[in-house]
């Protein structure tokens, strides 16, 4: 378990995370409202020396960050409705990109995650911090 005091330190851990990144892995961040999965997402973009301004992709549900060390397709499953919405705009083709796929809430549709991703939970403490814990599976 890691403990990320602030939305700084999430952003910094992101960075790290990114150096070890590669093509063809997904990261999957899990947490509630406000847990931090797009601090981390910022940090990850950073890391891979994108200047994009990373949103949450909530309501466009895809963004893609093609300027950095390897292309970035940053979804959020939140308002999908089912996985086969999550299949709808194209997931598949996705998994074939030679980039790095990033998912938030992606416990939402964990079967459709391929058995390589990386599996980050976030939780928000009550004095403000966040945990951060890697498992194998959602």
């Amino acid at each position: 378990m890691i403990t990320l005091l602030t939305a700084d330190e999430a952003h910094t851990w992101g960075m790290r995370l990114a150096m070890a990144l590669a093509a063809g892995d997904v990261i999957a961040l899990c947490g509630k409202l406000g847990a931090g999965k797009t601090q981390i997402t910022r940090g990850i973009v950073a890391g891979m020396k994108s200047k994009a301004d990373v949103t949450s992709p909530t309501f466009t549900l895809v963004h893609e960050y093609l300027d950095g060390r390897l292309p970035i397709f940053h979804f959020d499953f939140y308002r999908m409705e089912s996985a086969a919405e999550v299949i709808g705009i194209g997931w598949d083709e996705y998994l074939n990109e030679p980039g790095v796929i990033i998912v938030e809430w992606a416990d939402m549709y964990p079967d459709l995650l391929p058995s390589c991703t990386r599996w980050f939970y976030l939780e928000a403490k009550p004095d403000g911090s966040r945990t951060l814990n890697e498992r194998a599976v959602a």
